[in-house]
């Protein structure tokens, strides 16, 4: 059996899976996330250790613990998780979704310019990225910078407390402004920048490699044997990519968390004609371009549960009956955003409110919001002449139907849903799965056991009112953006 492990902002989520890619068993832990200063985003990683074996524990306390092979980590990307020569960390993490780091976002791309960076990383810097996290500890914390002795993503904490073993995959290792994307190794010109040695930053390997296995004595306390393996693991959203078969050549997958993410695979690495998407290693062994939303389905949960103190998310939206002739449009910033306008201070409006505005209406608005965010990422995908006729979604907002119906009719293409939608966490297993040699390579054993559900036609008449929804909403970010510079 294998376990897959989804590391994320809000929570960790495991499951149990067997070698045929069968889910045996599920479990959730929570952990705090402070923001001690608005924009900023921070969690501890001792949270995230302890949650997880927590959650090791509670995943196997019904079978016997000696049947694990194998373990796979997903994790949320961008973290800044930094330890001293002791191995004790060092700080809080900084997470993907802080926004402090805009004097030394504008310091790469202004001064060191976007066409270097490109050159050294094949990406731009996004206040979210890690590259931008360490300068900013270097230019206000020194003496934390100083004591660093190992920089690592969060997943890569995981491993290491698990294994003793310093590694990143290289899928993780894309979204750090740190790695030379094309030729998958470290970039030298972009330590130099930072002021780090590549004695600080983890072995690369691919995904489904395996890193180590399991120290003894965590072993022995979680019952397992002594040869579990642990493999490299992914970036969230290219184990979610992988758990939700998209995997080879020009397949999507469209991810509804807390952030949201438009995923296209390809075998090949992807030069881009612009900045407004990222262009990063896949954990299948090939790449894959993605845009980034910083807010998507936590808009939803920000509206219902903050401002309308509504958790009846179902009855709410089985009253959304007239699609595409909504008046009413939010833009969904609510942590800046990133893809494609990289601005972190730029923040959310609803916008054509009138005294006949329902409660309705602005739900349906927020919803169509993350849609038409997600249309912007697409169309730039559009302009690099990648045809996307469909995709899968997954995540807490695909579990609403009449969001996956609004996001096919706004992106006019078919969406698929998954038999099992467990994205980044069955990713991680499958990984596990084939580091125990289990299947031949990622792209088999994905499409051996990822299942498809219902599946969304785009309405003609539906799209076309969009289509022209989302005119009006293009309009907007560049009609506001000066109001928050």
């Amino acid at each position: 059996m294998y376990i897959g492990v989804d590391l994320g902002t809000s929570g960790v989520k495991l499951l149990l899976m067997d070698r045929s890619g069968k889910i045996l068993n599920k479990v959730t832990r929570t952990y705090p996330i402070s923001f001690p200063h608005p924009g900023w985003s921070e969690q501890d990683p001792l949270d995230w250790y302890g949650e997880t074996l927590e959650g090791i524990r509670d995943l196997i306390s019904d079978i016997d613990p000696k049947e694990i092979r194998g373990i796979g980590i997903a994790g949320q990307m961008h973290g800044l998780v930094m330890l001293d020569e002791h191995d004790e960390v060092i700080r809080p993490a900084i997470l993907w979704n802080d926004g402090r780091t805009d004097k030394e976002t504008d310091f790469l791309n202004n001064e060191i310019g976007t066409g270097r960076l490109a050159g050294l990383t094949g990406n731009i810097a996004f206040a979210g990225f890690t590259a931008p996290k360490i300068l900013w500890i270097r230019n206000n914390e020194p003496d934390n910078f100083k004591n660093i002795s190992r920089i690592m993503l969060p997943k890569d904490y995981l491993v290491y407390r698990l294994t003793g073993a310093f590694t990143s995959d290289y899928s993780d290792a894309s979204g750090m402004l740190l790695m030379d994307v094309k030729n998958k190794c470290w970039s030298d010109g972009m330590l130099e920048i930072c002021g780090i040695t590549k004695d600080m930053l983890p072995e690369l390997k691919d995904s489904f490699d395996v890193s180590g296995t399991v120290k003894a004595d965590i072993a022995a306390e979680l019952g397992l044997a002594n040869d579990v393996k642990v493999v490299a693991g992914a970036g969230d959203n290219a184990a979610a990519a992988i758990g939700t078969g998209t995997v080879g050549e020009g397949r999507c997958n469209i991810s509804l968390g807390t952030s949201g993410t438009i995923f296209v695979s390809g075998r090949n690495y992807a030069e881009l004609n612009n900045n407004a998407l990222h262009s990063f290693a896949h954990a299948d062994g090939g790449y894959h371009i993605m845009g980034c939303m910083l807010s998507a389905a936590s808009c939803n949960k920000w509206w219902m549960e903050d401002i309308l103190n509504d958790k009846d998310f179902k009855q709410i939206q089985d009253n959304m009956t007239d699609l595409g002739n909504n008046n009413v449009f939010f833009l969904p910033y609510l942590m800046g955003e990133r893809s494609p306008h990289n601005d972190p201070k730029v923040r959310s409006m609803f916008i054509g409110m009138s005294m006949d505005t329902s409660r309705v209406s602005m739900t349906q608005a927020v919803l169509e919001g993350v849609a038409y965010g997600m249309r912007d990422c697409l169309e730039v995908a559009r302009e690099m002449d990648i045809n996307i006729t469909e995709t899968t979604m997954c995540g807490g907002g695909a579990k609403s139907r009449v969001w996956r119906t609004i996001m096919a009719n706004v992106l006019n293409i078919r969406v698929k849903t998954l038999v099992n939608d467990e994205g980044p966490a069955l990713g991680g297993a499958i990984l596990a799965a084939v580091g125990d040699n289990v299947f031949e390579d990622v792209i088999s054993a994905s499409q051996k056991i990822v299942e498809f559900g219902e599946v969304i036609e785009p309405d003609k008449e539906i799209s076309e009112r969009y289509d022209k929804g989302y005119e009006f909403y293009k309009k907007l970010y560049p009609s506001v953006k000066g109001l928050y510079a």
